[in-house]
């Protein structure tokens, strides 16, 4: 149910509302000069993402490592999540021209939405067994964009009727925002109340006893992740999963966040079109997260991700030509099939070779590698944009990310994997 509250918020602001707000009604077709340079709201859109992913690139393993060793996943998780849903609520008052608080506001959410799943994707070892993680994965993502699709047809049904209701537009899409931020504090209240977490806190070592307590536990948390960077490195096709996702995840999640855009810089495509595609990607997603499920427990996980990774190369080919609402549509229902199904088992296929007794610590280092590969796509789509005047090489760019990652992945020897896993003394 945690899927179901913070997908609202990826979905409708991250992916949707705000992208497409933040071109037309907040930086507007002159763009923005920084630095005696004008960029485009494209551009700026792409820097934006790939900053708020280097700063959970910053400090994420930290905290997984503090969660691990004082058993606060839970707490940590409600932290960035109420923290985070504050900024989405926030982000109602970004009106036309009102840029860099909207920068500032947008940033930190993600921050919080992306650092909270460090700690909520550490509790799936704990949760299920080795046999039932990419089920139970699949099962999470599925509810989540279930939760997101109902929240973004509520705000879709908003945008559309604001004649009826009386309101503007721009005021529908601000309301809009601040309900998302409310969908995902109130749903986390389930969480907050269901969830347990088992309380074994270890004692500090004497060595850090003499610190106030927030010290200690930073400079612990530092310590326990150069600890996990060490232990990492005894993982070997763990290390070349980590390396592949990396890769991969990077165009993924760079399709994903510049699509809105895309479709409205490149293709001039109406708010309405934009909206009632992302939202069918969403519906789609929900089946394609359970059909690769039930493919993983047929091929294995490793194989249904090179599966989709095939696809998601086929995306970005058609991505390049595609010059009609109805292309960009039918490109919405790949994105939706194959989105879910890379996601769920990328997570449960990695929760499968680590350590459960150091979950969030190595949790904390998948985020971390991913993190830092979320800040190269982006940002090198906005830059590719920023050049070329044209968003449409940047997107076909993405097609290496894909490929290098299909042939990385297929490299990592899973028996290998658990094997090592088994056989390493935490």
């Amino acid at each position: 149910m945690y899927d179901w509250a913070n997908s609202a918020y990826i979905t409708t602001v991250h992916a949707a509302l705000l992208p497409i707000y933040f071109k037309e009604g907040i930086v507007g077709e002159a763009g923005v000069t920084l630095f005696g340079q004008i960029f485009s709201a494209t551009a700026l859109w792409g820097f934006m993402v790939g900053i708020a992913a280097f700063f959970v690139f910053l400090f994420a393993p930290v905290l997984g490592a503090i969660a691990d060793f004082s058993s606060a996943k839970k707490r940590f998780l409600i932290g960035f999540a109420y923290f985070g849903s504050l900024f989405a609520t926030l982000l109602f008052f970004c009106k036309p021209g009102f840029v860099w608080l909207s920068v500032v506001l947008y940033i930190s959410s993600q921050v919080c939405f992306v650092a909270g799943n460090v700690f909520y994707d550490a509790f799936l070892p704990q949760l299920a067994s080795d046999d039932k993680l990419d089920s139970v994965s699949a099962k999470g993502y599925a509810f989540g964009y279930v939760g997101g699709s109902v929240q973004f047809g509520i705000s879709l049904v908003l945008v559309a009727m604001h004649d009826k209701i009386g309101i503007s537009q721009p005021m529908a899409v601000r309301i809009a925002m601040a309900m998302t931020g409310i969908w995902w504090a109130g749903w986390t209240v389930l969480t907050l109340i269901y969830l347990k977490e088992d309380r074994t806190e270890q004692k500090l070592p004497d060595f850090y006893r003499h610190q106030p307590k927030i010290f200690a536990y930073l400079s612990l948390g530092i310590n326990r992740t150069i600890a996990t960077a060490k232990k990492v490195s005894n993982f070997k096709h763990l290390s070349l999963f980590v390396i592949a996702y990396m890769v991969y995840n990077d165009g993924a999640h760079t399709v994903t966040s510049m699509a809105a855009i895309y479709g409205k810089s490149e293709l001039d495509l109406s708010a309405t079109s934009l909206m009632v595609t992302l939202l069918l990607v969403q519906i789609v997603a929900i089946g394609g997260a359970l059909i690769f499920g039930q493919l993983a427990n047929r091929i294995g996980a490793k194989k249904a991700v090179m599966v989709s990774l095939v696809l998601w190369s086929g995306v970005v080919i058609f991505g390049y030509f595609i010059q009609t609402a109805t292309e960009f549509f039918a490109l919405g229902m790949v994105v939706g099939l194959v989105l879910g199904g890379t996601q769920a088992l990328s997570r449960s296929f990695y929760g499968a070779m680590i350590p459960e007794q150091a979950s969030a610590e190595f949790y904390g280092f998948f985020s971390v590698f991913s993190k830092f590969s979320a800040i190269w796509g982006p940002l090198t789509f906005g830059l590719i944009r920023q050049i070329t005047g044209t968003a449409r090489l940047a997107i076909i760019s993405l097609m290496v990310f894909f490929i290098v990652g299909l042939i990385l992945l297929a490299f990592v020897n899973e028996e290998k994997a658990k094997a090592e896993k088994l056989a390493f003394d935490i």
